[in-house]
C-alpha cells in the first residue's frame, strides 16, 4: 500500500474513532439526562406517595371520629329506667314508655275480679234528720196528717259546714286580799299578745304547707277565702317557724329512733335556696324517718348529725361515698340501682356478662319473696349458688371494648360484701326505695312551691316532714298529732 492510501486510511479510521466518541458522549449526555429526570421523577413520586399517606392518615381519623360520633348517637341514652337520672331530666317524657325492672305477672292492670270494694259507708248518728211525709193523698186529696206514716228508705248527704274563726277572749283579773294584798291573775301560757292565732291555726299552716305542698302565698288566700280569717305571708312563715320550734322534741325522737333501728336507709338530694345548689339527707327506718337539710353532700353532714355512725344497723343505700364511710354493723348497696345500670349496658352493648349479671339479681330478688323468716339462719342451698356465681362473674375476663362494663365489675368486686345481705337478714330490703320516697317529696315541694328563699325555711321543711312521714308509718292521724304539737 502505497502511502498516500494510508494516509488517507488513518484519517478514515481517526474520523470514524471521532465519530463514534461522539456518539458515545452523546449517549452518555442522554443516559445522564434520562438519570436526572428518573432522579427528579422519584423525588416526584416520593412525595406524592407521601401526601397520600398523610391524606390516608387524615381520613383514617376522620373515618374514626365519624364511627364513634354515630355509635353515640346509636347509642341508648341513660334515663331514670337505666340509670339514677330522675324521671324530670327524661327526654321526650310525655312519650317515654316506663321500662319497668318489674317481671309481668300476667294480671289485667287494676283491681283484681273478687277483690274486697269500699264504698261510703251511712252515719248511724246523724247529726240532723229531716222527715218527708206526703200531705195529701195522691187519688182522692184527703190530708194525712192525721195517718201514721211508714218509713221506706232513707238517704244521706255528706256536707261541710261552713267555717267560721272562733274568737277567745281571755280576760285578767286583780282580787285584793283583806291583809291589803292585791293578787293578779296571769294569761295562759301561750296567749302572749293582745291578739294571736290559735293551735288549730298553727296547725293547718303546717299541715298546708308541708304535706300538701302550698306555697306560702295560697296559704293566705286558703285561710281568707275558706274561713274568712285574714292572714298575711309574713306571718304564714311566722307560724311556721314557731311551729317547728314546738316540734324540735318530737323531731329529736325520731333521730333516736333512728339510730336505734336495726336496719338504717339513707339517701341525699339536691335542692335550691335562692338559685344555690344545697341538699337535703334522709335516714330513715321502718317506724320513723328524719330529715336534714345540709350545706354539702359530704360525709362530714353524716358526722355532724350521727357521729359514731350506725354500729348496731345494716345501713342501706346507693353506694353513695358519704355512706359507705359510715361506721355500720353491714352495708347493703340498692339492687335497684345495679339493675337499672344492667339495663342501660343491656341496651349499649351486646355484652353477655351484663345479662348474666341482671338475671342473678332477679333471681335473688325472687328468692327473697319466698325465704321465711326462720329459714335466713339456716343454709340455703339457692343462695350458696347465688353466690358461687356471683364470684364467677366478678372475676371473669370482660373484653376491652366494654369499659364501662369492666368498671362496673370492679365496683361490684370492690363491694362484694354489701351486695346481698338482703339473702341473710329477713328485714334487710333489696333497695333503697323507702329512703328515696322520703327524699322524693322534697322534689314535689320544690315543683309547687319553687326554691326555698333561706336555710331556715328548709331546715323547717325538714322538721316538718320528718314529722309527718312518721306518723304515716305509725298510721297516726297527721293533722291531729300538729294539733298536739302546737298546743305544748
Amino acid at each position: 500500500m502505497d502511502n498516500d492510501k494510508f494516509l488517507v486510511l488513518i484519517d478514515l479510521l481517526e474520523k470514524e474513532s471521532a465519530a463514534r466518541l461522539s456518539a458515545e458522549s452523546s449517549k452518555a449526555l442522554e443516559i445522564e439526562s434520562m438519570r436526572q429526570i428518573i432522579a427528579s421523577m422519584q423525588v416526584s413520586f416520593n412525595q406524592i406517595i407521601e401526601d397520600l399517606n398523610l391524606t390516608i392518615t387524615d381520613l383514617n381519623a376522620t373515618i374514626g371520629t365519624l364511627l364513634e360520633q354515630n355509635r353515640l348517637l346509636s347509642a341508648p341514652k341513660k334515663n331514670s329506667g337505666n340509670s339514677s337520672i330522675p324521671p324530670s331530666k327524661d327526654e321526650n317524657r310525655p312519650l317515654k314508655k316506663t321500662n319497668s325492672l318489674r317481671n309481668p305477672s300476667g294480671k289485667k292492670p287494676g283491681a283484681q275480679k273478687g277483690h274486697n270494694g269500699s264504698t261510703l259507708l251511712m252515719s248511724t248518728t246523724p247529726d240532723v234528720i229531716e222527715d218527708h211525709e206526703p200531705q195529701f193523698c195522691n187519688c182522692c186529696g184527703l190530708g194525712l196528717g192525721a195517718f201514721q206514716g211508714e218509713l221506706l228508705n232513707r238517704r244521706q248527704v255528706i256536707d261541710i259546714p261552713a267555717v267560721i274563726p272562733s274568737f277567745t277572749e281571755h280576760r285578767i283579773f286583780a282580787k285584793s286580799c283583806s291583809c291589803g294584798h292585791t293578787t293578779r291573775a296571769s294569761f295562759p301560757s301561750g296567749v302572749n299578745a293582745p291578739i294571736s292565732y290559735g293551735p288549730n291555726a298553727h296547725a293547718q299552716v303546717a299541715y298546708l304547707h308541708t304535706r300538701q305542698y302550698m306555697p306560702v302565698a295560697r296559704i293566705a288566700e286558703h285561710f281568707s277565702t275558706l274561713y274568712n280569717m285574714p292572714i298575711s305571708q309574713g306571718t304564714v312563715c311566722n307560724m311556721l317557724e314557731r311551729f317547728a320550734n314546738k316540734a324540735l322534741p318530737a323531731y329529736k325522737l325520731i333521730k333516736t329512733k333512728v339510730m336505734e333501728a336495726s336496719v338504717v336507709g339513707a339517701d341525699e338530694t339536691g335542692m335550691k335556696i335562692n338559685g344555690d345548689k344545697n341538699w337535703f339527707w334522709t335516714w330513715q327506718c321502718k317506724l320513723a324517718t328524719y330529715i336534714v337539710a345540709a350545706t354539702n353532700r359530704a360525709y362530714q353532714t353524716v358526722i355532724d348529725h350521727f357521729p359514731l355512725g350506725f354500729p348496731n344497723a345494716i345501713l342501706v343505700h346507693d353506694c353513695w361515698s358519704s355512706h359507705l364511710k359510715t361506721t355500720a354493723q353491714g352495708h347493703q348497696l340498692c339492687i335497684a340501682h345495679l339493675l337499672r345500670e344492667l339495663n342501660y349496658f343491656k341496651e349499649k352493648y351486646n355484652c353477655t356478662w351484663t345479662s348474666k349479671v341482671f338475671q342473678l339479681f332477679m333471681q335473688a330478688l325472687e328468692l327473697k319473696k319466698i325465704l321465711r323468716p326462720e329459714q335466713y339462719d339456716n343454709p340455703i342451698k339457692e343462695r350458696s349458688e347465688i353466690e358461687a356465681i356471683l364470684n364467677e362473674l366478678c372475676m371473669q375476663v370482660i373484653e376491652p371494648v366494654y369499659p364501662d362494663v369492666i368498671t362496673f365489675q370492679k365496683r361490684i368486686l370492690k363491694y362484694r360484701d354489701h351486695m346481698l345481705t338482703f339473702l341473710y337478714q329477713y328485714d334487710v330490703p333489696a333497695d333503697n326505695n323507702a329512703s328515696e320516697q322520703a327524699i322524693r317529696n322534697v322534689k314535689v315541694k320544690q315543683k309547687i312551691s319553687g326554691m326555698f328563699k333561706s336555710f331556715t325555711g328548709a331546715n323547717i321543711y325538714a322538721i316538718i316532714r320528718s314529722i309527718i312521714d312518721t306518723c304515716i308509718k305509725n298510721n297516726q292521724n297527721i293533722l291531729n298529732t300538729f294539733i298536739t304539737i302546737a298546743k305544748n
